[in-house]
């Protein structure tokens, strides 16, 4: 597959994701609106994260990284009727373990909490159980959602499971414009019904197209099937790592339920944020790449499948970096001006937009390294080695923990701060260790492909764009009248991105001189 073709995959993958994500900030501005960062908020946002742990376990990333590298290998060598057999497997498989752990977590949810959310006593700790068992089936579904996206993904229909989730997150958006009048306890009860309703639409949109992909499939076990078996060897070590993730992930939810009222609600929607780069960008080019990564690892590795591999490699990564290094000075910078457009309405205020930007700063430290890092083990699991970036996610883990406790609760009373901006070094310090993580998935995937990676002038030029252009928008803020949050946010975030697009293009980047050819083109320029 050309350079062109792939780009083209991560376009519409990134086309997909920024619809879902859009309809997800406009989710958590709603959200914010009538919660803010009151304990309702925390509770929600705290039970939202206990049954999607299984979503991660067994969903997209996994299924992905194990599903899709033996299914698109399958149709590149036109096995359909094998594609189509594994597929059924594979479904079948993930009903019977879905619906144990299902059942499992809505009986243990009182043990689960125990662990995840060690700060809430009382009201707020039975309040975040009843949510948690809603939301339990659900997100069992998404699995099977994440199921759709590996069949589409791997024919090339990359729109659609992206895209997806703008039903899901409609359906919440509706749920609490028709019961605004009730109060927040009882709000996040229906709410918590409105997100089930979401997952199972989520699903369904998908369907269709992909049984019309898969028209010999059978949902049937065949444990004894190669193909089958190659999967779930890959399914066990990739889920483990993604396990050990989603521990890391806990660590700092737990931490931060000891660090009062508002820290969780703070956490997720500085996240809702975070995670839009990292989708539109890490993301979208990780996972457009899998498939074709697959197909040139074939079934023999050798020096022409390294080289091709490096280069693709990092092209992608040139990519990556080119978008992800303004988004992280954006959250350095211009935070505030963010935070406040999405969210500062109802009971959101001005003070709780400045402590999620520094959350959002803190994040900042490990956006571009959580990017690489998802590329990067892409090309491990297209290369079937699951096992290396479980080693290192391990590693992560260990830092993550260790810290996280230091920053969150030490660093706040050496410097005479409330404990409550014990958060904002949770996010720090998650990023320095996914640097960490990322520096052993580079230094050995190295001595495999040769080296990789972005060069150390072109990553000073991104860097010094982003800087200047952040400088000229942050002039524009200072002297900008007061015209709210809305209308000053369009103005500063249009110098900013104008501005690092024309220093960058004086300075010959190459995706940025491609990416402007390809606009000038398109609207009859060039």
């Amino acid at each position: 597959m050309t350079k062109e073709a792939g780009r083209g995959h991560a376009l519409l993958v990134g086309a997909g994701i920024l619809c879902s994500r859009l309809f997800g900030l406009a989710r958590q501005r709603v959200f914010s609106h009538y919660f803010g960062l009151s304990d309702a908020a925390d509770i929600f946002s705290a039970a939202l994260r206990v049954p999607n742990f299984l979503q991660n376990l067994f969903g997209e990333g996994v299924l992905s990284a194990s599903f899709i590298p033996v299914y698109a290998r399958l149709l590149a060598q036109h096995k359909q009727e094998d594609a189509d057999r594994l597929a059924g497997a594979i479904a079948a498989a993930l009903a019977l373990i879905i619906a144990v752990i299902v059942a499992l977590g809505v009986l243990a949810t009182p043990y689960l909490l125990w662990a995840i959310a060690p700060g809430y006593t009382g009201e707020k700790r039975e309040l975040t159980i009843l949510i948690v068992r809603i939301l339990f089936p659900g997100t069992g579904i998404l699995v099977w959602s994440a199921w759709c996206l590996g069949i589409l993904n791997s024919h090339h229909k990359f729109f659609l499971s992206y895209a997806a989730p703008v039903v899901w997150n409609l359906s919440m958006i509706l749920t609490m414009l028709l019961f605004r009048h009730l109060d927040a306890d009882r709000l996040i009860v229906y709410l918590a019904w409105g997100t089930v309703l979401g997952c199972l639409l989520q699903f369904l949109v998908q369907l269709g197209p992909v049984l019309k992909l898969v028209p010999g499939m059978r949902l049937r076990l065949d444990l004894r099937n190669m193909h089958v078996r190659q999967v779930g060897g890959s399914f066990l070590g990739v889920a483990v790592g993604r396990g050990v993730v989603q521990i890391s992930a806990f660590v700092d939810q737990a931490i931060s339920t000891l660090l009062g009222s508002g820290a969780i609600a703070g956490m997720t929607t500085a996240s809702s944020i975070n995670l839009l780069p990292v989708s539109l960008f890490g993301m979208a080019i990780s996972a457009s790449e899998l498939p074709t990564l697959s197909r040139m690892v074939g079934d023999q590795f050798d020096a022409d499948v390294a080289a091709k591999l490096s280069t693709r490699l990092n092209n992608g990564l040139e990519r990556i970096a080119f978008f992800i290094v303004p988004s992280a000075m954006a959250f350095f910078a211009l935070g505030n001006v963010v935070v406040a457009a999405l969210y500062q309405s109802g009971a959101f205020t001005r003070k709780d937009s400045y402590y999620v930007w520094a959350i959002l700063a803190g994040s900042g430290v490990g956006l571009l390294a959580s990017t690489f890092g998802r590329l990067y083990a892409s090309t491990y699991y297209a290369m079937r080695d699951t096992r290396t970036p479980l080693r290192f996610a391990i590693v992560r883990l260990v830092f993550t923990a260790v810290l996280g406790l230091a920053s969150a609760l030490l660093l706040p009373p050496m410097f005479g701060l409330p404990l409550q901006w014990g958060a904002v070094g949770l996010t720090a310090s998650a990023g320095v260790a996914g640097w960490i993580e990322f520096h052993l998935l580079r230094r050995t995937l190295n001595k495999q492909l040769g080296p990789t990676g972005v060069s150390a002038v072109l990553m000073v030029k991104l860097w010094v764009a982003a800087g200047l252009a952040a400088l000229a928008a942050c002039l524009v803020e200072h002297f900008m009248p007061g015209y709210g949050p809305i209308i000053t946010a369009m103005f500063v975030l249009s110098i900013y991105g104008v501005a690092y697009f024309a220093i960058t293009y004086l300075l010959r980047i190459p995706v940025c001189v491609e990416v402007l050819g390809k606009v000038l083109r398109r609207v009859g320029i060039r």
